[in-house]
């Protein structure tokens, strides 16, 4: 599929830009061209250092910010596939500048759907998070607002050979910001803060969520939002696993922080279809039946919820320790 076509990975200075870039040039080394868009100069210049090496020859870094709609469409040119992966993700930084992110994840979205519309893009795969359903902080506000917006654009596509899809799923594992990297640089302390002992998340390995957007990639239809099954953990577990020794101090969650996650809701249920790996939510105007096809799903239950503290694959202690001593 990706054989002398072009991609372009808005964000891609990220950590799931660097983990998605050094899985394409490895397993598609034929791929015509792969772009980096993103707007720091220094993470784009210390990237190019760990990967250029690598490949030289298809591997683009271009300077950009998704709140130019005008930049985008000159950096889509010539460019068959899209991962979205731009955007301000900071919960507690979102409660304090509402517009930045509204900016930024809303109208950078909106910015994107218009310049791929323009060019001859063929698919589009957005990241969203599970902060996204039922969402109680701007940020996940900002990131279903987003989602809306992708989805919704396959009606808007006429004519053209082109479909928006996404991809939505929990923290990812050791990633900038998230709460593992801050156990472990902690992890000598007499104290651990944790926010709240009641609190699950989902996760999900950098490696996996590349390979899952890549999955869905090859695979969409146009209009879905997929949602892996993934394992989830509790805070206090996590915790134990990065420092056994370390007394924990609840400090209370964070303005717009929630004690457990969701990635499906119960009004998502009715549109909602699963196979073994993952779940699709589909618009309500779609034909559900080539869905259920193509991906050898079934409906979900009425009153289906999928969230953080009910999910049955939890991680333990001794699990999360393996996981983390990867990394």
């Amino acid at each position: 599929m990706f054989k002398n076509s072009s991609m372009l990975i808005t964000g891609g200075t990220g950590s799931f830009g660097k983990k998605f870039a050094e899985t394409i040039l490895k397993r598609y080394p034929n791929i015509k061209k792969l772009v980096i868009f993103s707007r720091d100069e220094l993470k784009q210049y210390e990237m190019a250092q760990e990967l250029s090496y690598k490949n030289k020859k298809n591997l683009r870094f271009l300077l950009g910010d998704v709140r130019d709609k005008d930049r985008l469409k000159l950096a889509l040119e010539d460019i068959d596939y899209v991962i979205h992966a731009a955007a301000l993700k900071q919960v507690p930084a979102a409660e304090y500048n509402p517009f930045e992110f509204i900016q930024t994840n809303i109208m950078g979205a909106y910015n994107l759907i218009q310049a791929c519309l323009s060019t001859n893009v063929k698919k589009v795969i957005a990241l969203s998070t599970d902060k996204a359903a039922a969402p109680i902080n701007l940020y996940g506000a900002t990131k279903l607002c987003s989602d809306k917006l992708f989805v919704s654009s396959n009606n808007i596509r006429g004519k053209r050979n082109i479909s928006f899809s996404v991809v939505r799923y929990g923290n990812v594992m050791m990633s900038r910001g998230s709460v593992i990297p801050y156990f472990v640089q902690n992890k000598n302390k007499e104290y651990l803060n944790i926010t709240d002992s009641r609190m699950t998340r989902f996760n999900i390995t950098l490696q996996d969520g590349v390979d899952f957007v890549l999955y869905s990639l090859k695979n969409s239809i146009g209009g879905e939002i997929f949602v892996p099954k993934i394992p989830s953990y509790k805070i206090t577990d996590l915790a134990k696993a990065v420092s056994p020794n370390s007394k924990h101090k609840i400090i209370g969650i964070r303005e717009g922080e929630k004690i457990h996650e969701e990635m499906i809701t119960k009004s998502d249920s009715l549109n909602t279809i699963e196979n073994k790996n993952f779940f699709v939510i589909l618009p309500t105007k779609l034909d559900q039946k080539k869905y259920l096809k193509k991906f050898n799903a079934k409906k979900v239950n009425k009153e289906f919820t999928y969230n953080s503290e009910e999910n049955k694959e939890k991680l333990s202690i001794l699990k999360l320790r393996k996981l983390i001593n990867k990394k």
